[in-house]
């Protein structure tokens, strides 16, 4: 599927146009410096970065859809992710494919959603997947909640406005050597592909603060001290 806007970008609320229209000339290489190997047969997957408004207060505004994967699974245990997986033969493409795993996953109700733009394909070495991005807007939100427990431990809406907070980013190194940006949610460490993702789109949708890039942290100590936070809380 062609990467690029679903929609006529002023036809979704205006907080939300900027990230719509610079779907257009989109490249991959805005978003990472991974490229995938060459295969025929690659594993496509799709993910579903779902913004939504509640309107409510002098300082409402926008929020993303994020979950957390429960710490028992096999494959990125207890990290943070948009909701999404693997492509089924059956879905008709990766809209498809996102909205029906955001369903299954969290009970987000398609029918409330509208999905707006496309973004390129992009590759996660840790599985191998060319995932595709769908960027929606969540125009009838409904209340969501992890449908498995043994595959979501949580979920959460998460204000632009949190993520944004040059407070909240920063930095995290993996033991392999890998640097990427990471954000400190309640209960949360968003890093790796999502983390990514995240930053990307902040700068993309106009959100982005100036924020301290020299910040890194190992891994393990950024993850122990999120985990103490949401003990306490």
């Amino acid at each position: 599927m062609r990467a690029g806007p679903l929609v006529d970008p002023e036809d979704v609320p205006e907080w939300l146009r900027g990230l719509v229209r610079s779907t257009a000339d989109l490249e991959a290489s805005a978003l990472t410096r991974v490229s995938p190997p060459l295969t025929d047969s690659p594993r496509r997957a799709a993910v579903l970065m779902l913004f939504g408004a509640d309107g409510a207060g002098p300082d409402s505004g926008p929020d993303v859809l994020l979950l957390r994967r429960a710490d028992g699974l096999n494959a990125h245990p207890g990290q943070v992710a948009f909701p999404g997986g693997a492509l089924d033969p059956t879905d008709s493409g990766p809209v498809a494919g996102a909205l029906r795993e955001a369903e299954e996953e969290v009970g987000v109700r398609p029918a409330g959603v509208r999905p707006v733009a496309v973004f390129p394909e992009l590759y996660v070495p840790p599985s191998g997947f060319l995932v595709t991005p769908v960027l929606a807007h969540w125009q009838q939100p409904c209340p969501v909640a992890p449908v498995d427990p043994a595959e979501t431990a949580a979920v959460a809406r998460v204000p632009v406005g949190y993520l944004s907070d040059p407070a909240n980013r920063f930095r995290v190194r993996h033991p392999s050597g890998y640097v990427g940006p990471a954000f400190a949610v309640p209960g949360m460490l968003v890093w790796g592909f999502t983390g990514g993702l995240l930053s990307g789109l902040l700068a993309l949708g106009g959100w982005e603060r100036e924020w301290d890039a020299t910040d890194v942290r190992d891994l393990d100590v950024a993850w122990r001290a999120t985990r103490a936070r949401e003990v306490r809380t």
